[in-house]
């Protein structure tokens, strides 16, 4: 027995705002909005082929350090290409290294992604 990944789910003050960005991001579109017993909704982006985003409203803003963050890579063009376009759609550049082959950029409300180098395959 095992477990299937079928979502990451991404703290934010906008659920709105954090998944217009990674859809422009990531050329996926909204799967669908729901509400919880509380009524706070969420809002899921993606494909039916791989796990969705889920932008879940919280009350406070970001405080550190993700434990966990997204690693993407352009489908077309060059890793600095995608840099410059995702920062033309709201990233912010947070560290650009020689000695690591990734450029760390943070989405429209702070949390932290990494883009690496085009991937063959």
């Amino acid at each position: 027995m095992h477990s299937k990944l079928v979502a990451v789910a991404v703290d934010c003050l906008d659920a709105e705002r954090c998944a217009a960005f990674w859809c422009a991001a990531l050329g996926v579109e909204v799967r669908g909005r729901w509400q919880d017993a509380h009524e706070v909704q969420y809002v899921e982006i993606g494909t039916a082929d791989r796990p969705m985003l889920v932008f879940q409203p919280v009350p406070e803003g970001k405080a550190g350090k993700n434990r966990l963050h997204l690693d993407i890579a352009p489908v077309t063009g060059s890793q600095e290409d995608e840099v410059e376009r995702l920062v033309r759609l709201g990233a912010t550049r947070v560290a650009d290294e020689a000695e690591h082959p990734w450029v760390v950029l943070a989405d429209p409300e702070g949390n932290e992604f990494c883009v690496l180098p085009p991937r063959s395959g």
